[in-house]
């Protein structure tokens, strides 16, 4: 299991989040005849949900914060599950992400992701734009990778407060970074 650093001390209005879901070792597949295609096990550490749910997200949430989480379709009941566990309530669907591309799924083709929204507390003030569209297209890119646009609407709708991506891949200006690939 991969080790990951300590939360900041530090709190904040918004908190993004991509959990490394445990597909418990199941990898994505073409269909019938075709070859595997990867799974997220192949490209980093997954953590099983009980283990993320002892996580003290609260311990760097302000009274009033918002928790962006993403979820797949499979994961949905388990990422409500996580955002209680977190200190949160559910609140709704933030985004949903058209990648504009299919997966194999198991009753559907797979072509959209969700980001939920959780709250603790108010609505963190003040608030900026009130105008961001739900659903967002976007080509899916590298796995797991989500479009910058879901990010960039938070931005436009919570400009001025403290926000953290949790589980980042890389540092964007205006945000704090948490993860295994953040040096």
């Amino acid at each position: 299991m991969a080790s990951y650093a300590p939360f900041p001390n530090k709190k904040y209005d918004i908190i993004y989040a991509d959990p490394p879901w445990d597909y418990k070792g199941q990898l994505q597949h073409t269909g019938s005849g075709g070859t595997d295609s990867g799974g997220a096990v192949r490209h980093y550490p997954t953590v099983p949900v009980s283990e993320m749910k002892t996580w003290d997200v609260a311990s760097i949430s302000k009274e009033s914060c918002l928790l962006f989480m993403w979820s797949s379709s499979p994961h949905l009941d388990q990422a409500i599950q996580l955002g209680k566990a977190w200190g949160f309530r559910w609140a709704t669907v933030a985004f949903v992400w058209d990648k504009q591309c299919v997966n194999p799924g198991f009753y559907t083709m797979s072509q959209c992701e969700l980001c939920l929204v959780f709250r603790r507390g108010k609505i963190p003030q003040p608030r900026g734009a009130r105008n961001i569209r739900q659903f967002v297209q976007a080509k899916r890119t590298r796995h797991s990778e989500k479009p910058d646009a879901v990010r960039e609407g938070i931005e436009e709708m919570f400009p001025r407060q403290c926000k953290i991506e949790l589980f980042a891949r890389k540092q964007h200006r205006g945000w704090d970074a948490w993860g295994l690939e953040i040096h």
